[in-house]
């Protein structure tokens, strides 16, 4: 457990960190910043597979070059494959789910659709050994009610072939979110927490904002977010 002095930053007692999340959720944003913390915090080695075959902006292997930097092994199409689907990376993903060494974190895309690429994995997952993580952000249309996302998770679930075994509140509204924002979207996650068993492992949001909002989030840790996916249009040339 790593302490900042102002709130708690998030541990696991796993390795293997399933990322998942409807689309516009912000978990390929949530992944690439937890490889990042983790690299930085923790001696363990740390890989990251992009598994995200629904969205194509926002991938995490937009940033595979700042994370090799820190260490981080990247499980992606190399070279003029680089943008490539996921068939030709299924094989090395299937051994490192079963040979990891260190964390390993699956950033998988989308919704139902996108984690359906889980069950073709599914055999290579060990029962009690992983987290799976539904990464939760009330302003979008699917999961802005509690019955929305409980509906997610149960499609998810199905899907994939794997049980969620925790939330991350992630609410935002890209560059308009504020702190306001983040509680408004904190409050449904922990009523989504009470509806479904499931705890919440974390809440993330820009640094400045975790830091301004502390004292709303005593109970729980933070991961905070340093903006490193962006818009292929806001892309220097």
């Amino acid at each position: 457990m790593v302490e900042t002095g102002q709130y708690r930053l998030p541990s696991f007692s796993k390795r293997l960190l399933v990322i998942v999340g409807g689309y516009g959720s912000g978990k390929s944003e949530v992944s690439v910043n937890l490889a990042r913390y983790l690299a930085q915090h923790q001696p363990e080695p740390v890989a990251i597979a992009d598994l995200d075959i629904v969205n194509p902006y926002f991938r995490s292997r937009e940033a595979a070059s700042q994370l090799e930097a820190l260490g981080v092994r990247s499980i992606i199409p190399h070279g003029d494959q680089v943008h490539a689907d996921l068939p030709i990376i299924i094989p090395e993903i299937h051994s490192a789910i079963k040979q990891h060494e260190g964390y390993l974190i699956l950033d998988v895309g989308g919704d139902d659709v996108g984690s359906r690429v889980l069950s073709s994995l599914s055999d290579a997952f060990t029962p009690d050994t992983y987290e799976m993580l539904l990464v939760l952000n009330a302003n979008r249309p699917f999961t802005s009610t509690v019955d929305g996302a409980r509906k997610m998770i149960g499609e998810i679930e199905a899907s994939s072939q794997l049980r969620f075994t925790g939330l991350i509140g992630n609410t935002h509204l890209m560059e308009f979110t504020t702190a306001e924002t983040v509680a408004e979207g904190l409050s449904l996650t922990r009523n989504v927490s009470l509806a479904t068993g499931l705890p919440i492992v974390f809440i993330s949001a820009l640094r400045p904002i975790i830091e301004e909002m502390t004292s709303r989030f005593k109970d729980l840790a933070a991961l905070p977010l340093d903006r490193s996916l962006v818009k292929p249009w806001e892309k220097r040339a």
